[in-house]
C-alpha cells in the first residue's frame, strides 16, 4: 500500500453528516446565496474571531475581492512572495495591480520582513507605488505578523493576509486572518477546511467593508439587478457552504490530529540528518503540509517511493521563474535568491487527519531509514 494524499478520506469520515447537509440543501430549493451561505459566513467569522466573512467562488477570487474592496488596483503595486501557489500572484494581476515579489525567510518559507523593508526603501524602478502587502501564511504557519504589520503601519500600507493554507493557525494565540485590513481563504478540497469543490471567503473587520466585498462578488449589486460598482460573479455555492458547515465543526479536532502526526514525524527525523520543519516562535502551526528540506531531493523521494511513501513538491518552480511571469514581474531587493534555493529542496510528506496510526508509523519508519 502506498501512503499518499487522499482527498476522498475527509468525505468518507464525515459521510453521514455531509450527506444529510447535501440532502437538506437539495430539499430547500434555494441554491445560490441562500441560508446555507449566510449561516456558514456567520459561523466561520465567529470561529475565526473576525468581524465578518463573505463567501466567494474560490481562494483566488477572494484575493481579488479583498484588493478591490480596499481600492487596490491599477496604478498600485502589491508586495507578496514568489514561493507560493501561483494563484496569489495571478490574483494581484486579476485585480489590475502589479506584483512585487519579496524573498522568503529560508527557515519558515514566509515573507522576509528584512527584504520587505529594503524593497519599501528602494522600490523596483518602473513599478507603481506599493500600496499593499500580501503575506502568505505558508504550509500552515503564520508569517512574521509583528514585523510585517509594523512595516505596513509605518508606511501606510494595507495588510491582506493570504490564509489559504492556514485555517486555524495562530500568531501569539490569535487566529491568523484577524490581523490585517482583510484576509483571504481557500476551501479547495485539500485545505485544512476543504469543500468538495471550489470555494473561498474574505474575512473583514467591519460591516461596511463586508458590504462592499459582498456587492463586488455579485456584479456590484447592493440592490438586486442594480450595479453600483463594476463587480464580478464569484458566489460560494449553497451546497459547498452546507458541506463546509459540517467540516468547520470538526476543524479544531482535525488540526489537532495534524499536529499529532507532525510530532511523530519530528521524532523520526530527529534520528536522521534531516531537520524537522522549523516552528516560528509565537506561531501555532496547523500543518497544512509537512515540508522537509533535502538537498538531494530526487534521491530521497525515490527512497521514500520504494518504501511505499508518496510525496510532493510545494512548489517546484517559483512564480517569477514560470514562463508566464519570467522577466516580467518585479522582484524585491533580494531578488528571491532564498526562494529559488528552497524550491530546489522542499519535499512534502503525506499528512492529513484521516491517516491511520499504521500509516503514520509506516511513514515514520521510512523517515528513520533515510
Amino acid at each position: 500500500m502506498i501512503v499518499q494524499a487522499n482527498p476522498g478520506a475527509g468525505y468518507r469520515t464525515l459521510k453521514p453528516e455531509i450527506d444529510a447537509a447535501v440532502a437538506r440543501t437539495l430539499d430547500s430549493g434555494w441554491y445560490i446565496l441562500g441560508q446555507e451561505v449566510k449561516a456558514f459566513e456567520a459561523e466561520f467569522a465567529a470561529w475565526l474571531g473576525a468581524g465578518k466573512a463573505v463567501g466567494c467562488g474560490n481562494g483566488t477570487d477572494a484575493i481579488v475581492l479583498a484588493l478591490r474592496g480596499l481600492g487596490i488596483g491599477p496604478g498600485c503595486s502589491v508586495a507578496t512572495v514568489s514561493h507560493t501557489a501561483v494563484a496569489t500572484v495571478a490574483a494581484v494581476e486579476m485585480a489590475g495591480a502589479t506584483p512585487v515579489l519579496i524573498d522568503i525567510d529560508p527557515d519558515h518559507y514566509t515573507m522576509n520582513p528584512a527584504d520587505l523593508a529594503a524593497t519599501l526603501a528602494a522600490p523596483p524602478a518602473g513599478s507603481p507605488p506599493i500600496k499593499a502587502v500580501l503575506p502568505v501564511h505558508l504550509y500552515g504557519q503564520a508569517a512574521d505578523l509583528d514585523a510585517i504589520g509594523a512595516l505596513c503601519r509605518d508606511n501606510d500600507l494595507a495588510l491582506i493576509e493570504d490564509c489559504a493554507q492556514a485555517h486555524g493557525a495562530t500568531w501569539k494565540g490569535q487566529q491568523v486572518g484577524t490581523f490585517g485590513d482583510a484576509a483571504t481563504f481557500s476551501f479547495y478540497p485539500t485545505k485544512n477546511l476543504g469543500a468538495l469543490g471550489d470555494g473561498g471567503a474574505v474575512a473583514l473587520p467591519t460591516e461596511d467593508m463586508a458590504g462592499r466585498v459582498a456587492a463586488l462578488r455579485q456584479y456590484g449589486w447592493r440592490t438586486h439587478y442594480i450595479s453600483d460598482d463594476v463587480g464580478m460573479n464569484s458566489r460560494l455555492d449553497e451546497m459547498q457552504a452546507a458541506i463546509l458547515r459540517v467540516k468547520l465543526a470538526h476543524l479544531d479536532a482535525a488540526n489537532a490530529r495534524r499536529q499529532a502526526i507532525a510530532a511523530v514525524y519530528d521524532d523520526a527525523l530527529c534520528q536522521t540528518a534531516i531537520r524537522p520543519p522549523a516552528r516560528r516562535a509565537h506561531a501555532g502551526h496547523v500543518f497544512h503540509l509537512y515540508v522537509i528540506r533535502v538537498p538531494e531531493r530526487d534521491a530521497v523521494q525515490a527512497r521514500l517511493r520504494a518504501a511505499g511513501i508518496g510525496s510532493g513538491i510545494h512548489y517546484p518552480q517559483p512564480v517569477h521563474i514560470q514562463p508566464a511571469y519570467r522577466n516580467r514581474v518585479a522582484l524585491g531587493s533580494a531578488a528571491c535568491r532564498e526562494t529559488e534555493i528552497a524550491a530546489s529542496q522542499v519535499l512534502s510528506l503525506p499528512l492529513y487527519p484521516e491517516l491511520t496510526d499504521g500509516e503514520v508509523a509506516q511513514v515514520a519508519e521510512a523517515l528513520r531509514r533515510l
